[in-house]
Parts: structure tokens; sequence; C-alpha cells
């Protein structure tokens, strides 16, 4: 099945070559223009990315019912409307609509199971993403926005932009609150925004009065789930900021999106760090210590984290450049919190062998503890595929060290894009590895999982890898 499914990336990689055109078609894109001078307009933008996959699955994992030890399907992992205007200088109003993560098995509208015209996984549903209304109070240094926004902090990640990933997609702890106090990486909230001169060099600001949203969870629920748990009685806000020193060239912050590569067409060096502050924002069930009697706790969530971004031209006549990010992320939830999360996962627990981090793609993510992450990226010269657009080539490390865990972890993954029209229309493939933890946890023993070393696990391996080939087109 391996070979099938990477025949049928290769073919799908050389139609689109066949087809390939110049970046000099987009232009401008969408956009309606309600003055001469162009300064007043209305911005549309649309894009799909489509998933191709080949999957080692966790031990123990079932997909629809049936045992699998490996996976492959076709899914949509993204699919958005996105509109915004600028009428007057003085205020803006934006709007970003759309459905994620739909395969064969899940993904679809509320209430959709079985078969039929509303089986699983069929017919998602549109929600907002994103919506705010904002002001300009001083030109370029402060402005002012109210809403559901992406205006985060903690690192440049956090408001990564999902149509110009340098590494495919993005590694998902850059989002830690990923569907638990927010809505797909949003909360509402009031945010603050500007660039700042500093001689040459420019300190662009975002800052944020937030109110997460509500997560009722049972204490039954929390007791029974060792490591994860939300406060369901809190109604605290959340304050949070990332800050930035562009060394090189600017970059816009009309909107909130962070660029993951240029492709050689600014030069761009930035010195970031950002925070994200919940008081009281989960609640554990922790022993006394008498080894017989527990009691309540609830918890800060704090969250920080430093990076450093560089877009670097290397050779303008050849065309190639360099794209490099780092980021260490430091998370406290609380005692020993984790979060495992399988993008798109199919499979599920429960056959005889599975482990805690659960099935199919699953994979520790999000936790109380340190993460260090990075990633490099390299575009060919130009005539490398001669007139049929441009090959960047990439890959990442993550180095992961949970409390929850015995051991860290240290997992890679490699890949190239293929730009057809820039980031307008390509294809990209990644491989990537995650970690297999074996045991359990218990807080009166101790006793951690730990990595895979047990041969009647997936052959005592201690990683499973995934294939993945995207095609996007955006406009």
């Amino acid at each position: 099945m391996k070979k099938v499914f990477l025949s049928l990336a290769l073919l799908t990689f050389m139609s689109h070559w066949v087809m390939a055109q110049g970046s000099e078609i987009y232009g401008k894109g969408i956009r309606i223009n309600l003055d001469t001078s162009g300064k007043r307009y209305i911005r549309f933008i649309t894009w799909h990315q489509m998933w191709m996959r080949y999957i080692d699955n966790n031990p123990g994992t079932s997909v629809n019912g049936i045992p699998e030890a490996s996976t492959w399907d076709v899914g949509l992992r993204r699919s958005r409307f996105l509109w915004y205007t600028q009428i007057s200088p003085k205020y803006l109003i934006l709007a970003h609509i759309g459905i994620n993560n739909q395969t064969f098995v899940n993904g679809g509208g509320s209430g959709t199971q079985g078969v039929g015209g509303y089986g699983v996984g069929k017919k998602p549903q549109l929600f907002l993403h994103d919506f705010w209304n904002e002001y300009q109070v001083v030109k370029d240094k402060l402005y002012i926005g109210t809403g559901l926004h992406y205006w985060n902090g903690v690192s440049r990640m956090a408001s990564a932009s999902t149509l110009n990933f340098l590494a495919l997609d993005a590694p998902i702890f850059n989002w830690p609150l990923i569907e638990e106090t927010d809505q797909f990486a949003r909360q509402f909230g009031i945010y603050v925004k500007g660039k700042l001169p500093m001689g040459k060099k420019s300190l662009d600001y975002r800052a944020y009065l937030n109110k997460p949203f509500a997560t009722p969870t049972p204490d039954a629920t929390i007791q029974a789930t060792p490591g994860r748990a939300f406060a369901g009685n809190n109604n605290t806000g959340a304050v949070g900021g990332y800050f930035t020193l562009e060394l090189a060239e600017k970059e816009s912050n009309v909107l909130p999106f962070f660029v993951g590569t240029y492709l050689g067409t600014k030069k761009v060096l930035n010195i970031g760090g950002g925070f994200h502050i919940h008081p009281q924002a989960t609640r554990s069930y922790q022993p006394t210590g008498d080894g017989v009697t527990f009691k309540w706790e609830s918890h800060d969530m704090k969250l920080f984290g430093l990076d450093v971004f560089a877009d670097l031209p290397l050779n303008k006549e050849k065309g190639t450049a360099f794209t490099g990010y780092l980021l260490y992320q430091n998370m406290d939830f609380g005692p020993n919190y984790i979060r495992a999360i399988g993008i798109m996962n199919e499979g599920l627990n429960g056959l005889p062998g599975s482990v805690l981090q659960g099935g199919g793609n699953a994979d520790w993510r999000i936790g109380t503890g340190d993460i260090i992450y990075g990633e490099a990226g390299y575009l060919l010269p130009k005539n490398t595929l001669g007139s049929k657009g441009k090959l960047q080539v990439f890959a990442t490390g993550t180095y992961r060290n949970f409390q929850f865990l015995a051991e860290p972890s240290l997992d890679y993954g490699a890949g190239f894009n293929y730009y057809i029209d820039g980031h307008h229309a390509k294809i990209s493939l990644k491989y990537q590895t995650r970690h297999i933890y074996e045991g359990t946890f218990n807080v009166n023993t101790g006793e951690k999982p730990k990595i895979n070393t047990n041969p009647d696990l997936v052959g005592g391996k201690k990683r499973l890898g995934e294939l993945i080939v995207q095609t996007m087109i955006y406009l």
C-alpha cells in the first residue's frame, strides 16, 4: 500500500508540473477598489488544502471499527474564505469563515452518523474563525480592535498564516490552547497592535485582554483523566502579547497572520518573545501526601515563548534563499498536564496493546514542560526545474520534555514544496515521525509513560511515521 501511495503522489506531482505557470498571473488577487486611488477597497481571499496521507498507526488502533496497522486517505485539511475592507484609514472590518479536518470517517456536521445523506463525516458545518472591528488611534503606532481575534501571544507561530507554511503545516503546539479555551486558536477580546520606530529598526507589538471560552469539565472526568482538565467554574480573563524586534525589512501587520516563508522576496530577521497568562485556568485532583486522601487544586496557566525568524535571499541572480525559525516554548498548565493530538485522526483506541496517547496518529503535543522547535528551508536555484516552477526543501526538529512523561522525545520531519505559482498554487510533501510511549501514569507511585521498548508493540519501535502530500491553491 505504501508503494501505491507513493506512486499516486508522484503522478499528482508530475501532472501539476506539466501545467506549471508563472507567478505573475496572480496580480493583486480578488480585490474590488472603491475609489480611483485604490486605497479604499474590499479584499477577498479563499483557499483549499487537500491532504493525501499514509499513516503508521499507533498500537491498538481501529479505523471504522476495523483493526488497522496503517491507513491511507484523502481528506480536506482546510477550506476557508476571508474578506476585509478598509473604506477609511481610520477603521477596518474583517470576517473569516471555513471548515477544517474532514476525512472519510470524521469531521462531519453536528449529529452526523451512520450512512446516508448525513452519514458520518459528511456535510461539515461552516463556522466563524475570525471577526473583528479595528480602529486607528495613531497611524502605524497604535490600533485598537475588538472581536473574536487571532492577535495571539506566546510566539510568532501562534499567529501563523495557514497560506504560506514552510514545513507544509504547523506543529500544533504553537496553538497551545487549540479547541480548549479558544475557538480554533481564537478568543474573544480587546487587542492593541502597532509598530514603534527604534532608529533603523522597529518593534512590532500586539497585546490583548481576552475572555476565554468556558470549559465545563465534570469533577468525575478530571479524576478519571490524569494530566488533563480545564476548570469548568473559571470566569477569569487572560492577558498576553507578542513583541518582535525587526532587524531588517519590516513585515506587514495589517492582518495578524505571520508569513512562514517569503521565498527570498524580502530580507527579514526578527527576534521575538511573548506570553499568555490565564489565572485559575485548570484544576487537578492532587494527593495530600498521606498516600490515601486527595484535594482539589486550581492552577494558573502561564505560557512563554522566545523565537528567531530569518528569511534571507542568498543569490538574487539564481533566486536562492534561506528560511529558518527557532522556538523555545515553556508551558505551565499545572502539575503533569498533558494533551495528545492527532491531526485529522481517524484511529480509535481500545484494542489489545493500545497506548495512553491514543490511536491513529495521536501524539503528545502539548503539556506542562518545555519545547524546542526548529525548521529550516532552502529555495533551490530558479532554473532547477527550468520554467516549471520553483523547488524548496525543508527539515524540522522537535524536542519535547513534558512533566507527565518519564523521558523527553526528539522527532524530525523533512520534505519539499513545489511552487507552481508561488504560494498561490503549490504541492508539498512531508515525512514526519512521532514517538510511541508505553505504560501508564500513577501520581502515587510516580510511574510515568516511557518511550516504547516493548517488542509486542509495533515491534518495539520507538517512532512511527506519517507521509503527507498536500495540494493547495489560494486566490
